[in-house]
């Protein structure tokens, strides 16, 4: 979720890059400079593991390559993180294929019963949005980059 949350806000929070050629063995990186454990960075350029991770997680297991890329060390706020959590939480419960915000109807009338779903396109698409980039837009715009 970090990864598709920090691309959305054109915000990495980067602090440090790194070239060159990088080697991933056994799910871990090597090389990428003075990570520290339990921050997040970025894989840029490689085939299997192109993303946001965090360093020294054993839930996060990279694949094993070798590529020549760039390694980002991030510095994503705490404030983020938890959100991204939420974010996660929100489509868990309204992306689900069973969920009425997935169906294809916007709208529907039988035996006396209507509803109509909410746009995600308000007059500031800042609310009542059916995706969670407007239903989060108030609290995602402190974080976004022009």
């Amino acid at each position: 979720m970090l990864t598709e949350l920090c691309q959305d806000l054109r915000n990495w929070f980067d602090r440090e890059r790194y070239f060159g050629t990088f080697e991933i063995r056994g799910g871990v990186i090597s090389g990428p400079g003075s990570l520290l454990d339990g921050q997040y960075y970025r894989i840029v350029g490689s085939i299997f593991n192109d993303g946001v991770h965090k360093y020294g997680d054993v839930k996060d297991l990279l694949t094993d390559e070798t590529f020549d890329g760039a390694v980002w060390a991030l510095a994503i706020p705490k404030a983020v993180i938890e959100l991204a959590a939420e974010i996660a939480a929100w489509r868990a419960r309204y992306e689900a294929a069973d969920s009425p915000a997935m169906s294809p109807f916007m709208s529907e009338s039988f035996g006396g019963y209507s509803y109509t779903k909410g746009s995600a396109l308000t007059s500031k698409n800042t609310t009542g949005g059916t995706n969670w980039q407007a239903t989060f837009a108030n609290r995602l715009n402190a974080w976004r980059k022009l």
